[in-house]
């Protein structure tokens, strides 16, 4: 767990994300010595693979008061005009990094004003 966060921390863009979600998470838990096929190029659709290396599914009904724990990983679905791929961060115990440090669970703006559905794992 360690290792994810470390890369996380290490490997995020400065500013805001530039649609590499998928990538900059898929080789953090590599870092992490998850085996994660590469092929999984649609962060919405990151659930089936968290599940197959060990990571089980919580509920989080309100995400701006749920105490995520370090190493807890999302998947959120696409918004109207969003990003069709959806999204996928990692926790670090402090804050949320997908290919940039997010200022709070939602991925954006976008995210933030139309809150999709979306899956918190935990290894």
């Amino acid at each position: 767990m360690e290792k994810f966060v470390k890369h996380l921390k290490d490997n995020a863009l400065p500013g805001f994300g530039q649609g590499k979600c998928a990538t900059h998470v898929r080789k953090a838990l590599q870092a992490g010595g998850a085996f994660v096929t590469p092929n999984v190029a649609s962060a919405k659709n990151y659930g089936p693979v968290l599940l197959q290396i060990g990571f089980r599914e919580i509920e989080v009904k309100d995400p701006g008061s749920f105490h995520f724990l370090k190493g807890d990983v999302m998947v959120m679905q696409p918004y109207t005009n969003g990003n069709i791929n959806g999204h996928v961060a990692g926790y670090t115990g402090t804050k949320w990094i997908s290919d940039f440090v997010q200022t709070d669970f939602w991925a954006g703006p976008g995210y933030r004003a139309e809150k999709p559905a979306y899956v918190v794992y935990r290894y």
